[in-house]
């Protein structure tokens, strides 16, 4: 029998900044958007059985080697493509926006006092030894507990905050991640993490470190692709948002209204908002999109953002949306049935599944192209 997906991708975040002049807390649902037109919708409408098989455990052996599935949400028209296909899909028009967030070794292994074992993942380092970081141990860890991680660095939990906690490392937190952290898998991939995974979990683009999880859509594209895209006439930009250990988690609330995302960092510069002023925008990945439509409601091209993109979403700037397909009741199906229409997408992934697509983070991809 099929059995359901699993639940939460992966942790971690490191110490890469954003000028502090312009950072900015948000808490979506949010000024200069209409809260009114989002849909009422349940959970239980973004749930679906996924063939156990069809969970990609591997990436292919090239990163463009895998499929497209193409949805043309205006007509609902879907075409089953390869990905090398895609530069014959871009041209002059387009601006094709990538996400250069660097995934950290941010999964450290040890011991507590008692000799129980105990995990950390590192959702952000708030100082040179400090971090705040999900823990995983028999029991939750009081304040004060001390746990050996790696090569024999002590870390000391401070506290809780939230779903979080506060730690300190004998030694700065960033380069103990370096030598002793493992590739944050997601736990539905069922094998231990290989050398191989610490390239092929990483965009060939990737350039400023701080995210828990690969930006997925974008490790379909090596540098040859890239150069096929440029030389459509497509203009490529990026932005930088910084995967956080929130985003994979699945959303609990029957009223989906009532869930609330995890901020995330993002950063998008000048060159990458002028590039996209006279084009057709298309995003590459759920995370690229977040950050363009961030900044076109705030006005701001760097902050913090916890945007929950959900059916009745009026977007303002992406046109087309380069994706993985998604978990189940997961906040980024969410926002691709926003991005798509709801029938289109529950029609997408059932034809997916019937065509034995692969999913989740080393599966195929998706372009979807935006009703007017």
């Amino acid at each position: 029998m099929p059995s359901r997906a699993a639940d939460f991708e992966s942790a971690a975040s490191t110490d890469s900044a954003i000028p502090a002049g312009e950072k900015q807390e948000l808490n979506f649902i949010m000024r200069g958007h209409d809260a009114g037109a989002l849909l009422r919708v349940k959970l239980s409408e973004f749930d679906y059985v996924l063939p156990p098989g069809l969970i990609a455990q591997q990436p292919t052996p090239q990163r463009a080697a895998g499929r497209l599935l193409h949805l043309d949400a205006a007509s609902g028209e879907l075409r089953d493509l390869r990905f090398s296909e895609l530069p014959g899909l871009v041209d002059a028009r387009d601006a094709v926006v990538l996400n250069d967030t660097r995934v950290i070794k941010a999964r450290l292994r040890g011991t507590k006092e008692s000799g129980g074992k105990a995990e950390l993942f590192v959702e952000r380092i708030t100082a040179e030894r400090e971090a705040l970081a999900m823990v995983r141990a028999g029991k939750p860890p009081r304040a004060g507990t001390r746990i050996t991680v790696g090569d024999g660095v002590e870390v000391e939990v401070l506290g809780r905050e939230g779903e979080l906690y506060r730690v300190r490392f004998a030694e700065p937190v960033a380069a103990v991640l370096r030598r002793c952290g493992s590739v944050p898998l997601p736990p539905y991939i069922v094998r231990a993490p290989g050398v191989d995974d610490s390239e092929r979990y990483q965009t060939v683009y990737a350039d400023r470190a701080g995210a828990v999880a690969a930006p997925t859509a974008g490790l379909h594209f090596d540098d040859a692709m890239l150069k096929s895209v440029a030389a459509a006439g497509a203009s490529i930009c990026k932005l930088t948002l910084h995967v956080g250990a929130g985003t994979f988690q699945p959303v609990r609330a029957e009223n989906i209204e009532e869930h609330r995302m995890h901020r995330e960092r993002y950063e998008i510069p000048q060159a990458t908002l002028a590039a996209i002023a006279r084009r057709r925008v298309l995003a590459v990945g759920t995370t690229s999109l977040r950050a363009l439509e961030t900044s076109a409601i705030t006005g701001s091209r760097a902050g913090e953002t916890d945007l929950f993109i959900r059916p009745g979403f009026r977007f303002q700037v992406v046109d087309r949306l380069l994706t993985n397909f998604h978990l189940p009741k997961s906040s980024l199906l969410m926002l691709v049935a926003a991005f798509a229409g709801m029938e289109n997408t529950k029609r997408a992934y059932a034809h997916a599944i019937r065509e034995r697509y692969r999913f989740f983070s080393y599966g195929d991809a998706m372009l979807i192209e935006r009703a007017a």
